[in-house]
């Protein structure tokens, strides 16, 4: 009973804690978590303590009680400073009466037949006792908790309900979720990566090849003066998407492109690379002739007419 008591007590101080960041956010307000939280929580630890009194002090008398009993079972004589139960032969001192009357209220044993029932099982007689004081206090205290947590928690004092915490909690996991993508992404390189085809992907990277890249490849990547076409089947640095990414990461500084490496992150750099590759097949008009050789993907039928264009 003790530890269960102080564990409501910790949870208790906890849950108003947590709370409380939150409430102290909000300027003016009464701090409702904080002050439930401490009041409850040193009423929880006083109830403990004075649990444990109660206890030790019937452990005390249980135990000066087992004595007496086992010194006239053996016929063995205690100490004349032994105190034998001052309670049960002077009568009870103050607390051992708070205690029986709010703690145990206990029917004497003489007394027994006021509240004996009236039928038997296998001459077991039932007492139709009540319920004891501290299951009753406990339960009282359980009802105010749960007024003051009500208005908390759903009557407008501030605090989460199941549903808000619920979306709160959703919305911290997406958060969550996106960084670990982001760091995912920003861990791809030429050896692991793969071409996007998601549509909002493609549209980033064409926004990235316009402002970066259509200056030597034209905005439709039908080539330049400078860099060739990246609509046709011919590459100078090899196709696919592992390939471009390296291009673009590193750059061919001997033939005036730079590595983009340093202003682009890997994820950038996939989603340009991979509309590069889509670029495919798209014939721009005015595109540039041919350069390179024709590049075929690992495990597609080769083509035997393939030839390497200057």
């Amino acid at each position: 009973m003790i530890i269960l008591l102080a564990l409501v007590a910790i949870q208790t101080m906890a849950i108003g804690q947590a709370a409380d960041a939150k409430a102290a956010a909000a300027t003016g307000g009464w701090e409702f978590p904080k002050i439930m939280g401490w009041v409850l929580g040193i009423t929880g630890a006083a109830i403990a303590l004075i649990a444990m009194g109660f206890m030790l002090k019937v452990n005390q008398i249980l135990y000066r009680k087992l004595l007496v009993l086992e010194s006239e079972k053996r016929g063995l004589p205690l100490p004349e400073s032994f105190n034998v139960v001052p309670e049960v032969e002077t009568g009870d001192d103050f607390w051992t009466r708070m205690r029986k009357k709010y703690w145990e209220d206990a029917v004497p044993v003489e007394r027994e037949g006021e509240i004996m029932l009236n039928h038997a099982y296998d001459g077991i007689h039932e007492l139709d006792n009540s319920l004891p004081p501290w299951w009753v206090n406990l339960f009282i205290a359980c009802i105010v908790w749960s007024v003051g947590y009500m208005w908390f928690y759903h009557w407008g004092g501030g605090g989460l309900s199941s549903g808000e915490a619920y979306k709160e909690e959703v919305a911290t996991a997406k958060k969550e979720i996106a960084m670990a993508l982001a760091g995912k992404a920003n861990a791809v390189d030429e050896a692991n990566v793969v071409a996007l085809t998601e549509k909002s992907d493609l549209s980033e990277g064409e926004l990235i090849f316009k402002g970066s890249c259509a200056t030597c490849h034209g905005q439709l990547g039908e080539g330049a003066a400078v860099g060739p076409n990246l609509s046709d089947e011919h590459w100078l640095h090899g196709g696919g998407i592992k390939n471009v990414f390296k291009t673009i990461k590193y750059g061919v500084p001997e033939k005036g492109m730079i590595s983009w490496q340093s202003q682009l992150n890997p994820a950038a750099m996939q989603k340009v690379a991979s509309y590069i590759i889509s670029l495919k097949g798209t014939n721009p008009p005015n595109a540039k002739a041919p350069q390179g050789e024709i590049w075929v993907e690992a495990g597609a039928a080769a083509d035997t007419t393939a030839t390497k264009v200057n």
